[in-house]
């Protein structure tokens, strides 16, 4: 399967790379990357000389439909090991496992540290699990790799990819972890592993580094996106009564000059009418007198 999507996507895209001589050609060592989009996935083993073997989501093998056969052979195809990420008790410590035999066995083992993709195109905290702990328990070193511009061919949400965009891959040299080998429990240790790979990764790409987790910081996006929705969906339907209440206040004043209209035009009937009455009767009451007048005369 690599040997068809690598050739498809510098066709397609012509990603570029640097530090490719930063990868052992033999030997263990740890892929730590950002994570900008889904298509990092794709770029990063397909245009990897040696295998890289990345612990992935469990859903990428086994989704219904073309897409999810096409990417569950991928990631076959490319030596990805499906991991159950939905809380399942022990599921991290069978992660670990599995990574460690990677190493074990002199391959290439990659991970993000960060846990999931970037919500925003930031870089954010790394996660000591799948990294530090590995790093500490085995001993291979940590090569820093940044993904450039992937979230530009594939933003968030986004299935089709955009074309005409040319992604990068940034390697950096190798970290040495070694002088903690064994350490691997203490946290303090862990964190501090973490946080100078994140340095070097965020050096690399030329991500701006916020200091919260990437969990945390789709859950505050998603937060701020509903109380948007509901400021704006509020604001509607303020508008709309006002607007209501605007129309009804219209049809009010419309009736009222209607009615008012109505009335003046009944009582300037009624005038008319009136005088139309009273012409006659003084006419007669006027020949009266004029007759009594002759008489007298």
């Amino acid at each position: 399967m690599k040997m068809i999507v690598a050739p498809l996507l510098r066709i397609f895209f012509r990603p570029w790379m640097e530090g490719a001589e930063n990868i052992p050609e033999e030997g263990a060592a740890i892929i730590a990357s950002n994570h900008l989009s889904f298509s990092d996935s794709f770029f990063l083993p397909a245009l990897m000389k040696r295998r890289v073997t990345f612990i992935a989501k469990a859903e990428y093998f086994n989704t219904p439909g073309v897409k999810g056969k096409l990417t569950a052979a991928f990631f076959k195809g490319v030596g990805q090991l499906p991991v159950d990420r939905s809380g399942v008790r022990g599921a991290g410590e069978a992660a670990i496992r599995s990574a460690v035999a990677v190493i074990e066995r002199g391959e290439l083992f990659g991970v993000y540290p960060e846990g999931t993709r970037s919500p925003d195109g930031k870089l954010y905290r790394g996660k000591v699990g799948g990294l530090a702990r590995v790093a500490l328990a085995t001993g291979a070193p940590v090569i820093p790799v940044a993904m450039i511009d992937t979230e530009k061919v594939q933003p968030p949400g986004q299935v089709v990819p955009n074309f005409g965009i040319r992604p990068g891959i940034r390697i950096g040299r190798p970290l040495d972890f070694s002088r903690y080998q064994g350490m691997e429990n203490d946290r303090f240790i862990l964190r501090s592993v973490t946080d100078e790979v994140m340095y070097e990764i965020m050096r690399l790409s030329g991500q701006e580094y916020v200091d919260i987790y990437a969990t945390a910081a789709k859950r505050q996006i998603a937060d701020d996106k509903k109380r948007t929705d509901a400021d704006r969906k509020a604001a509607q339907k303020a508008e709309q009564a006002a607007l209501k209440a605007e129309k009804a206040e219209a049809e009010k004043a419309a009736a009222e000059q209607a009615a008012a209209e109505q009335a003046a035009a009944e009582q300037a009937e009624a005038e008319k009418a009136a005088a139309g009455q009273a012409g006659p009767e003084a006419a007669r009451q006027q020949k009266a007198d004029d007759e009594k007048d002759s008489g007298q005369a």
